[in-house]
Order: C-alpha cells, then structure tokens, then sequence
C-alpha cells in the first residue's frame, strides 16, 4: 500500500506539471489536468482535501476551461468585430483545434492564428477595411493571451492547494 501511495504521488505530480504545460499548449486542458492532480493525490496518504475544497477546485478549472473558449471571441466583440468577425473567430479557433496541425513545432501558431485569421476574414467578408479588420482580429489574440493568463493562474491556485496538502502531511 505504501508503495502505491509513493506512486500515485508521483503521477499525480507529472500531471501537476501537465496542467501547467496545458495553459501553454492548447491540446492539453490544463486546468482539468491540475485539478485531475488533486484528485489522484487525495487517494494516498499525502493529502485529505474536503469536499469544499474538492468543489472550489473543480468548479474554477471547469469554470475556466469553459471561459477560454469564449474569451477570445470576446475579444474581438471588444475590439469592433462585427457577428461575422466574431463567427469568423469562432471558426478559426475550431479549425486551429481540430482541423490544423495543432501538434508539433507550428502548433502554437494554428492555435493563434486560427482566431486571428478567422476574425480577419469574417470582418473582410463583413465588408471592412483592412485596418479594422485587423483591428477585431488583435482583440482575438488578446482574448486568446487572457484566457492562457487565467489557465495559468488557476493553475497556479490548484498547485497552492495541491503543496500546501502534500506538504503538512509530509512534514
């Protein structure tokens, strides 16, 4: 049993590290992944989290995995994008997902690019100039910057939660 405990902690760490390499790379969903570290860490003897905690953790990686798909199209609502610039966005975030090689050395840019290009071209279909239409399209890609900030933050909280357990029953 002591031996599984030491091996649990161990995955449940590398998925700690996976959820933050998940805020950067869009394949992975990092904060599930951090939250999935916490629920795999509360099954040994190193952390006893409540069931409050257990819901405040889960509901924020939920709550912010969800928010970083919207922010982007946000974004470029903010920043005078039009309903088709904002579809053009939308478009362009599930073809950089799904459609694009999101994985490898040029993932990142199919991740960017997809919202930022597809904003463009609904806005230019829109009938805008080329200014504006770049316009709306850089409030995608600030959109896209916040929501990896918030990935990265709540990340952050979960692996507070997830030291400050691990720490008081080691020590």
């Amino acid at each position: 049993m002591i031996m599984m405990d030491y091996l649990l902690l161990i995955i449940s760490v590398a998925v700690l590290l996976l959820g933050f390499l998940g805020c950067l790379l869009p394949v992975l969903p990092g904060p599930p992944l951090s939250f999935a570290a916490v629920v795999i860490v509360h099954f040994t003897k190193f952390a006893d989290f409540s069931t409050n905690e257990f819901v405040f953790l889960g509901l924020l990686a939920l709550v912010v995995q969800i928010l970083d798909y919207i922010v982007p199209v946000w974004g470029t609502k903010k920043f005078g994008g039009s309903r088709t610039g904002t579809w053009g966005a939308v478009i362009g975030l599930i073809a950089g997902l799904f459609f694009l090689p999101a994985i490898g050395p040029f993932g990142i840019f199919t991740i960017l690019g997809g919202p930022f290009l597809g904003a463009y071209i609904g806005e230019k279909l829109e009938g805008k100039d080329s200014r504006k239409a770049m316009r709306a399209a850089f409030g995608s890609f600030i959109g896209f910057l916040a929501g990896t900030m918030m990935k990265l933050a709540v990340s952050a909280v979960i692996a507070v939660y997830f030291v400050r357990e691990v720490w008081s029953k080691i020590f």
